[in-house]
């Protein structure tokens, strides 16, 4: 059976492993033989490498991006009572971290051209109780920061950053991780830069904050057995960083793969699909890296392409097509947060963004090791459905 014959599957995450198998079982070894398997050397060298390239002044490694966001929140006293602003169109983790703390979400709609939450709906929905936003940099494209922080200055509100999906992208000359007063990461197996295992971290330049999250991660407690804080077990384990330091070195490269994965799918022919953010100013800035324009603020943001979502009616139709042709898909998702049994007690609200987003989208296989063979395949099944 040829390559083309076989099954496309949405992601291997196996393929990082066989691409870099030397390093990574090199950098193993070395925590394995070190003996120090908890808060070493390791997850404190990825902390440096990590918040250099970000472009921060500090990152604190954590056992998850979930955990990174809802550490955020309890360093700076967010809790019953206290409204924090979130996207209506997201995955629920997003809410969970608020919920945890103790807070309410406050959920608003996206702008569907950008699948991020809208700038300009933000503002009714601050009242005396609102103490932050988290802002989506859903797929990997960046929301548009400008006008949140505007808005936060203007009611002194903080500005947590979700960029559990945005490891490279850029809005302006900033990367995302960057914008907000912190923002949290996920190194969750299927990201970006991801882990074997489960993973996050959180990069800020405020040092009391990242000496108080690092404090709460572990237990409250800065000097061992002495705790400062009712704290949790939320570290970073040493062989998760270790493995990080090596793929870290490779997250550009595999951007600008995705970056021409994308630019493949742009040549979908197919009139019933609605390619993501094809309603923006696109530039193309070189031949490996696309470019789009803000809608609100104007600045120029280039997604590093976590997924690649597009949307069409009877989606699932072309689901069960495309996986009848041997082609895998996700939908990323498939409930909106506030149809969730989870948060069953505002079921009967409606936000028909997130919800038209949930029904329609669909998303397409999406990583650095697609051949073009397959991408070709990809495009030929959709325009013949």
């Amino acid at each position: 059976m040829s390559r083309i014959d076989q099954k496309i599957p949405f992601y291997d995450i196996g393929n990082s492993y066989r691409e870099l198998k030397l390093e990574i079982d090199s950098a193993v070894a070395r925590v394995l033989n070190s003996g120090w398997y908890i808060v070493g050397k390791e997850v404190s060298s990825f902390e440096k490498d990590f918040a250099k390239y970000i472009g921060t002044k500090y990152c604190v490694g954590t056992s998850n991006g979930l955990d990174a966001l809802f550490l955020v929140l309890k360093a700076w006293g967010i809790g019953a009572g206290d409204e924090v602003i979130v996207p209506s169109n997201t995955y629920i983790a997003t809410w969970l971290a608020v919920s945890y703390a103790g807070a309410i979400p406050i959920p608003v709609e996206p702008d569907i051209r950008t699948f991020n939450i809208d700038p300009d709906l933000i503002k009714e929905k601050i009242t005396k109780r609102t103490k932050a936003i988290i802002p989506v940099h859903l797929y990997g494209m960046p929301a548009d920061m400008d006008p949140i922080m505007n808005l936060a200055e203007r009611y002194n509100l903080k500005v947590l950053e979700d960029s559990a999906q945005a490891h490279g992208a850029v809005y302006g000359n900033k990367k995302c991780g960057s914008l907000g007063t912190a923002s949290a990461f996920s190194f969750y197996p299927g990201k970006n830069l991801g882990a074997f295992g489960d993973g996050g971290a959180i990069t800020t330049d405020d040092p009391v904050l990242a000496e108080k999250v690092r404090c709460l991660s572990n237990y409250g407690s800065k000097i061992k057995y002495y705790n400062e804080y009712q704290g949790y077990n939320c570290r970073l384990d040493e062989i998760q960083a270790a493995i990080l330091r090596v793929k870290l070195t490779y997250l550009d490269e595999w951007n600008r793969k995705r970056h021409l994965v994308a630019k493949e799918y742009y040549k979908i022919d197919n009139p019933k699909i609605n390619l993501p953010y094809q309603e923006l100013q696109r530039e193309n800035l070189r031949e490996d890296k696309i470019c789009f324009v803000q809608p609100y603020s104007g600045i120029k943001s280039i997604p590093c392409w976590h997924q690649y979502v597009i949307m069409r009616e009877k989606r699932n139709d072309l689901q069960k097509y495309l996986n009848s042709s041997g082609i895998e898909t996700m939908i990323h998702y498939p409930i909106p947060p506030h149809k969730q049994k989870a948060y069953k007690e505002i079921n009967n609200l409606s936000f028909p963004i997130a919800e038209q987003i949930a029904e329609k989208c669909l998303s397409l296989p999406m990583n650095p090791f697609i051949s073009q063979e397959q991408i070709s395949k990809i495009r030929h099944a959709i325009k013949i459905f």
